[in-house]
């Protein structure tokens, strides 16, 4: 069983700086189980330490985890990257996408009416999907949902397929092209996406911050 941490720890008024945020979307069916499971879990500890090495990032850039195996869980509510704690992640049953992507939408969606209600300013969330499998529940409501969000620009949405991915499944639920990850490089995928959002951090909100190529000869990422 997984502890889930609830929001809470973060006060605006102490740290009124204006916030990144973004949902990891974390596939832990059964198909996960062994180095893959271990090989994310090594990446969300990663994907910690680059954050909190950049005093700006740690205080501006909002960390959620939400997980789909058998159930979808919030296993990290909102928090920013100095206060964020990588769970240790156990892979179960079946894979509920549709689901959990209906859940990270409604959380990225909660979370700017807060901002807004303490006066924050905010930078277009993200939502970050990583899976190794296909949805096993209706998902084509919430693909609907996905591109109508990225139209609107009201999130950016990335799919990232680890091997034994659907990768046509999730050209239909992503606006953009989605990713393969190249091997077990989870570690090199964290390292990019806090590097990402350091960049972002550190731009004005509503700006276009251009990201590096994952998909380089030597990108962990491929299309």
């Amino acid at each position: 069983m997984i502890e889930q941490i609830p929001f809470g720890t973060d006060s605006f008024a102490e740290n009124p700086e204006p916030r990144v945020p973004c949902v990891l979307l974390l596939d832990v069916s059964s198909s996960m189980m062994g180095d893959k499971i271990a090989e994310l879990n090594s990446g969300l500890g990663v994907y910690k330490e680059e954050l909190v090495s950049d005093s700006l990032a740690s205080k501006r850039v909002e960390v959620a985890v939400v997980t789909f195996g058998g159930t979808v869980d919030v296993v990290v509510d909102f928090t920013t990257a100095e206060n964020f704690q990588a769970p240790v992640l156990e892979p179960n049953a079946d894979t509920p996408m549709g689901a959990a992507i209906n859940r990270a939408i409604e959380m990225v969606t909660d979370r700017k009416a807060t901002y807004r209600e303490n006066g924050i300013a905010f930078y277009r969330p993200w939502i970050f999907m990583i899976t190794d499998g296909a949805p096993t529940d209706e998902w084509r409501g919430a693909a609907e949902r996905v591109k109508s969000g990225e139209q609107s620009k009201a999130f950016s949405f990335f799919a990232v397929g680890v091997e034994g991915a659907d990768m046509s499944v999730l050209s239909q639920i992503a606006s953009r092209e989605p990713l393969r990850l190249r091997g077990l490089r989870f570690r090199d995928l964290f390292q990019w996406l806090s590097n990402s959002q350091q960049s972002v951090s550190r731009s004005t909100p509503g700006d276009d911050v251009p990201l590096s190529n994952p998909t380089t000869p030597d990108g962990w990422a491929s299309v």
